[in-house]
């Protein structure tokens, strides 16, 4: 069972990566949009982001808190798995304390009511990704080094 457990969670550390990179990706390109082309993006292309990748970060955070468990008498593994689960329970603060406003704003929006300030909720909206991409890498990295570590004990 635990072979499933550290499979799976290693799959969901995988895709927990794709969404925040690829807004990294994005990020420059993104800056250089005008107001109403970014809030166009905003309101289409990210729709449907959620409820796709909250979950996977959501139980990727707890097959990590299981896999803590079953390691805790590892104690190089269950260190990694720890830092692991606190990047991803970051990773969900992060999104609540930077991303959910902006989207929550941004649905009210139209080209025609974009706030002056819509430059302060991009790059809000960026740096909370950008966060997110830096804790999804910490994780993954961190839950690949508990998997050699179980291999060496």
């Amino acid at each position: 069972m635990f072979q499933y457990l550290r499979g799976f969670n290693l799959l969901l550390a995988a895709v927990a990566v794709t969404a925040p990179m690829a807004h990294v990706l994005e990020l420059p390109n993104k800056l250089a949009l005008d107001g109403p082309i970014w809030l166009a993006i905003q309101q289409s292309l990210y729709r449907g982001w959620g409820p796709i990748f909250g979950p996977v970060e959501i139980v990727a955070l707890l097959t990590a808190i299981a896999l803590g468990v079953a390691r805790r008498g590892n104690p190089p593994s269950l260190w990694r798995t720890i830092l692991a689960a606190a990047g991803y329970a970051t990773m969900l603060g992060a999104f609540f304390a930077f991303n959910e406003p902006v989207n929550s704003a941004v649905t009210r929006w139209t080209a025609d009511s974009l706030p002056p300030d819509w430059p302060d909720y991009r790059l809000q909206w960026e740096i909370g990704h950008a966060l997110s991409a830096a804790l999804s890498i910490v994780a993954l990295s961190a839950l690949i080094g508990a998997c050699w570590r179980d291999e060496a004990a």
